[in-house]
């Protein structure tokens, strides 16, 4: 049986004895400090043997032949088939989650145990027995695959020798000494953009944008990126704020300096109600596309999605 998890803030009560040993996480802002066999908020990293690991190494929960659009990703090799590839546990707790059942939650438990295992050999030769189908690589994405990047990490670095595409669907929550360790393997990533608030990523989503920005800012320079905002009334779908959202993405420089935030393709997608906000309304259309026309102020390639 589990122990507690880390409520991120604080030591937990299994932490707060000066004499128990505690080994701080090092993926993203919350550096949650978990005592042995501890659990971080992700659900997928645990204190073990004095290190933080990634106790969703290889599991996978959920596997798929996509569309590249459905990542999604319009301007990178369109027209194309990957291989889509999850696991469990996130360390946000957007109330509006799409994947609640592999994300957070008793569901994550679940799937500790259920979660059938794939080494990043194996998972490479099902994308390469693909490629006839049209596959080009394999895609990370459904829960948050940055919370076990190591497995991204070793996965890609195989797919990338074997010739195939890495993809990264992220909501870009991590520290950059993450995204330099899968970085030289990854070819296109899709990074959610949940609103543009410090205050509501903090307090609604659980998160921090100050550390998304930093992580979109340097994915830019290594990698083919598209951004998304999923507009959410009350959270991400007002226009003000979608101007601020954009001007920022505007002024994106790539590794030599230039500007290239204006051809960064953006997508503004339709929330529908979800998880612990199925009272809620879905976003009108008229309001996507308006988010939509402002976003066009700034940027090229603007897309709609779920409309």
């Amino acid at each position: 049986m589990r122990t507690t998890r880390c409520n991120a803030s604080k030591l937990c009560a299994t932490c707060e004895g000066a004499e128990e040993k505690v080994t701080k996480c090092q993926v993203c802002f919350r550096h949650c400090e978990l005592s042995e066999g501890q659990y971080g908020v992700c659900g997928a990293r645990v204190a073990s043997g004095g290190q933080v690991v990634a106790k969703n190494y290889g599991r996978i929960t959920s596997i798929a032949l996509d569309p590249i659009e459905k990542k999604p990703l319009r301007r990178f090799m369109p027209g194309s088939m990957i291989l889509s590839v999850g696991s469990y546990g996130c360390n946000l707790r957007c109330p509006f989650c799409q994947n609640s059942e592999i994300s957070w939650g008793e569901g994550v438990e679940r799937w500790e145990e259920s979660a059938d295992v794939v080494e990043p050999e194996q998972l490479v030769r099902v994308a390469e027995k693909y490629q006839n189908e049209g596959n080009i690589g394999i895609a990370y994405t459904y829960n948050e695959p940055l919370v076990g990047y190591e497995f991204v990490r070793d996965t890609a670095k195989i797919a990338h020798h074997k010739g195939l595409k890495n993809v990264l669907v992220t909501n870009g929550t991590a520290e950059l000494s993450v995204l330099r360790e899968i970085g030289p393997y990854i070819d296109a990533m899709n990074i959610d953009i949940k609103c543009f608030s410090e205050s509501i990523y903090k307090d609604v989503l659980g998160g921090s944008l100050a550390m998304t920005k930093a992580f979109v800012s340097e994915a830019v320079k290594i990698a083919h990126v598209e951004l998304t905002c999923l507009a959410v009334p009350g959270i991400s779908a007002e226009k003000e704020m979608m101007r601020e959202m954009v001007s920022w993405v505007a002024s994106l420089q790539d590794g030599n300096g230039r500007v290239i935030g204006e051809e960064v393709p953006f997508h503004v997608s339709r929330f529908f109600p979800r998880f612990q906000m199925t009272d809620a309304k879905a976003t009108a259309v008229k309001d996507v596309y308006a988010l939509a026309a402002i976003a066009r102020e700034k940027l090229k390639y603007v897309y709609t999605g779920n409309c």
